[in-house]
């Protein structure tokens, strides 16, 4: 029994260290993935820098957006600190998360607050086209976006709609004129990635006219 209140003594002062060195930032991006804006707003308003990365290369705002916290979110973008376009360690920006998870409202407060919709690489219609919300691909395109947006690796917002996005997606691309015939470096079209994707009607669609 001593050993166990020993025991239990020694780990009780063990947790009351750690709970003293776990910093401001820590409990940002804790509040950040639970969606507590009002701690949120609380911890920006003693000084705390928005555009700080986490241990892993990723921003409050990113993390907002990819975890689903859209009143953190809202926080982060009505500071006017907060670096919209700041990419993570991954080169992926605030927009192209929202683009793909279908945060039409965010992703228009991004754009509205000056957000890049054509980048060198990945774009925010990359991400849009790669998931089912075809509003947030009208979106974009509305905005100015660039249908051919070429990947590091020559991949196009259509053949991602082809392998991984919406009928629709890919309907409208191609009536903004995507290219069937676009081919990137691994030599695969908008057709070859829908048959990746197991979709052989829409990869007979998108077969390049002879």
């Amino acid at each position: 029994m001593k050993q166990y209140l020993k025991f239990a003594v020694y780990l009780s002062v063990l947790m009351g260290i750690f709970a003293a060195h776990a910093g401001p930032s820590e409990d940002f991006f804790r509040a950040v993935n639970v969606d507590n804006a009002g701690l949120v707003k609380e911890l920006l308003g003693r000084g705390l820098d928005p555009n700080a990365p986490s241990e892993k290369g990723q921003t409050g705002l990113y993390l907002a957006l990819r975890d689903g916290s859209p009143k953190a979110a809202a926080v982060l973008m009505a500071d006017p600190r907060t670096q919209i376009d700041l990419p993570n360690a991954s080169d992926e920006t605030p927009l192209m998360m929202a683009a793909l998870r279908g945060e039409k409202q965010l992703a228009q407060a991004l754009l509205d607050r000056g957000a890049k919709l054509n980048r060198p690489g990945w774009t925010p219609l990359h991400y849009a086209a790669s998931g089912p919300h075809t509003d947030l691909v009208a979106l974009l395109l509305a905005r100015g976006a660039e249908v051919e947006a070429r990947s590091p690796n020559g991949t196009t917002p259509l053949m991602m709609a082809a392998r991984y996005g919406s009928d629709d997606s890919v309907d409208l691309l191609l009536k903004q004129g995507a290219s069937r015939q676009t081919r990137n470096i691994q030599n695969l079209n908008a057709a070859d990635f829908a048959k990746l994707g197991g979709r052989e009607p829409l990869a007979a669609r998108l077969l390049p006219p002879p």
